[in-house]
């Protein structure tokens, strides 16, 4: 259980909060109060339009959203484009992206609300509820043979599945033999296309989250558990746990603690056929081109799901994520009443690491790392978020309440240097937003 002398219940944000917004930005002192009157400036992303409008069009992509949330506010909204080059509806909040592993903050949020509950415990071994895990083997070397094993050391605990460090593989990150075995057993952990995409999700994925968590306990795990950040299936893993310690289904438990009091009601493991209108298409980027993967209105998440995808399932509208990043930044409240416990998402966003492992490595950047998201150090300081295969990002800075997005839809996100574009044009803006008023 969260341990609430650990964390103080009360936050606002003082002079000393924009004293250090100024600092994360590079910002003069003087110039930050005018940050609370901004919000009536019709315009706050100049300079993120300008990279949407540049990115946007034959040879480029059909269409994107970015979003840029002041403390207690709606968003503002860039928009640009359509939902697909060969879809005329233009681009906007509740068109439905694929978001991929965005889902996992969200599947990190529902555990830690079972923690703030007191029906887990941050440091409770996995055995506890899914005792096929008592006994892992780990292999010698990363990525090497799975005959070559040894026991592991010690217990994955919860927190070690929060925070990719449970020692436990990906399909689509590992190579090798431990790859393959994976495949072979259905340790396939997300979908993309309703086309074959060699190398990508290879294999058929199992049909429920208890034989998915059942296999995955046979399976080696590639380092000693708490030992290691390595990129994991962890959080699909937590699916099951949610499961058994709920006695719910897992869509229907995030559904029921999550999405529903949050107001997301644009967030699905599976999109209804009502709302194939409103989803964008995904493409594949090859050479200097995009290929269409997924076409919006037959999209492969129009189908029910092998199994609630708790790691990369969701799809969810540039409206309905700025609502969960406004839940964290309002510490669980939204619209005046309370989602999730404020302790959970305190802890939930701060760093979660078991002590002596570092955290990912992102463009140079190191960083801690949360329940399910990445927490920022230095200048970074409060911010925590994370970002989807497909070209989605979602930030929230908890020191400050800002919250920024965009969501795009091409595979893989670094193909292009659109993102680090729209990064440098967002700290642009915010910086002008400050200097400005």
């Amino acid at each position: 259980m969260i341990d609430p002398a650990a964390f103080p219940l009360t936050t606002r944000l003082d002079r000393r909060g924009l004293l250090a917004l100024g600092a994360a930005a590079g910002l003069s002192a003087a110039a930050l109060p005018g940050l609370a009157r901004a919000a009536s400036d019709r315009d706050l992303l100049p300079h993120v339009r300008a990279v949407l409008a540049r990115w946007t069009g034959p040879g480029r992509f059909p269409g994107m959203v970015a979003s840029l949330g002041l403390p207690g506010r709606e968003p503002h909204y860039a928009l640009s484009g359509t939902q697909g080059f060969t879809q005329g509806t233009p681009m906007g909040p509740d068109s439905l992206f694929r978001i991929y592993s965005m889902t996992k903050p969200i599947t990190g949020m529902a555990v830690m609300q079972l923690i703030d509950d007191g029906l887990l415990g941050l440091d409770q071994p996995l055995y506890d509820i899914l005792p096929a895990f008592r006994h892992m083997q780990v292999q010698d070397s990363y990525d090497g043979s799975i005959t070559a094993l040894h026991p592991a050391p010690r217990p994955i605990t919860i927190r070690h599945l929060l925070t990719h460090t449970g020692g436990i593989g990906y399909a689509i990150v590992q190579k090798g033999p431990i790859k393959a075995l994976m495949e072979e057993k259905g340790l396939i952990a997300g979908q993309v296309s309703r086309l074959k995409l060699p190398g990508v999700f290879d294999g058929t994925p199992v049909g429920s989250l208890a034989l998915f968590a059942d296999r995955l306990a046979s399976v080696p795990l590639v380092a000693d558990p708490g030992t290691r950040w390595s990129y994991s299936m962890g959080f699909d893993l937590l699916g099951r746990v949610i499961e058994v310690v709920s006695g719910l289904p897992f869509a229907r438990y995030l559904g029921d603690v999550v999405l529903g009091p949050a107001g997301m009601t644009s967030t699905f493991f599976q999109v209804p056929a009502s709302q194939a209108h409103r989803m964008t298409t995904n493409y594949g980027a090859l050479g200097q081109g995009l290929v269409p993967i997924d076409e919006g209105q037959s999209s492969i998440f129009l189908d029910p799901p092998p199994f609630a995808f708790g790691g990369s399932g969701l799809v969810s509208s540039p409206r309905d994520y700025d609502r969960f990043l406004r839940l964290l930044a309002q510490f669980g409240k939204l619209d005046g009443r309370r989602v999730l416990g404020e302790l959970a998402v305190r802890v939930g966003t701060a760093n979660l690491l078991p002590e002596g492992v570092a955290g990912p490595v992102t463009k140079g950047r190191p960083s801690h790392f949360g329940a399910g998201g990445r927490v920022g150090l230095g200048s970074e300081a409060g911010m925590f978020g994370w970002s989807g295969a497909a070209g989605t990002v979602g930030m929230v800075d908890m020191a400050r309440g800002l919250r920024s997005q965009i969501f795009v839809q091409f595979m893989p996100p670094d193909a292009t240097t659109l993102l680090p574009e729209f990064q440098s044009a967002l700290k642009a803006d915010v910086t002008a937003l400050v200097e400005n008023h």
